[in-house]
């Protein structure tokens, strides 16, 4: 498994290589957020992101990353000074799957890196069982990561597409929030629930006419609307 570390702290991406080098992981290391943009390859299977970089920051990389197909896939870990619950959602609704504050000990920043890969591995398996949903205007393709609205491709970041697919493959039943972390970002990962909703939005904004076709249910959850 091959993991990038991006972080302009030297000492900090020694430290984190030399312990994923000891569990066996094979690291990549970038100082700034353009180079971590240059040595990003299909080979990677997990990166880890400071937000504070020079020329780009972790946001940008991680928007950057969010934007191109090929990567969609990749886990993204933000490991952060910055622990505001605002940043921590937006750091989340740019696609991250995880976002840990420094300081973290090494066995549990690991011990993250390898419950993200699992919730990849659980993933992608569960996508491929369904390729594709549809319901009226709406079509969810999981394999190619497309949705069509109205006959128009619309891009969705890795996680709203997740999250859109999730309750479109469970049409008419009530999902409550609590679901949506677990089954999106895994029990081993603290999320809170307003990150749910905040992607919720965001989602609803590129559905368009469809938007209503979510409805949000007061106080539990939301339910996606069939239709046939």
């Amino acid at each position: 498994m091959n993991i990038l570390i991006a972080d302009d702290e030297k000492d900090i991406v020694e430290m984190l290589s030399y312990n994923l080098k000891n569990e066996g992981f094979t690291v990549v290391t970038a100082h700034d957020g353009e180079e971590a943009l240059e040595k990003l390859t299909a080979k990677i299977d997990l990166i880890i992101l400071d937000v504070l970089m020079p020329k780009m920051d972790g946001y940008q990389v991680c928007a950057e990353i969010r934007r191109d197909k090929k990567y969609k896939n990749i886990p993204i870990i933000f490991l952060t000074a910055k622990g505001s619950e605002i940043d921590e959602i937006h750091g989340l609704s740019l696609g991250a799957d995880d976002y840990i504050q420094k300081p973290i000990s090494p066995k549990k920043l690991i011990a993250r890196v390898k419950t993200n890969l699992r919730r990849k591995d659980i993933l992608n398996n569960s996508f491929a069982e369904t390729k594709e949903i549809k319901s009226g205007r709406i079509i969810i393709n999981k394999e190619k990561h497309i949705v069509r609205i109205n006959g128009e491709e619309i891009f969705f970041p890795k996680k709203e597409f997740e999250i859109l697919a999730f309750l479109a493959a469970n049409p008419e039943k009530v999902i409550h929030r609590d679901k949506i972390l677990n089954e999106i970002w895994g029990t081993d990962i603290f999320v809170i629930e307003r990150t749910v909703d905040v992607h919720i939005r965001k989602i609803r904004e590129k559905l368009g006419d469809q938007a209503n076709r979510i409805e949000t249910i007061k106080g539990v959850g939301y339910r996606f609307k069939n239709e046939k």
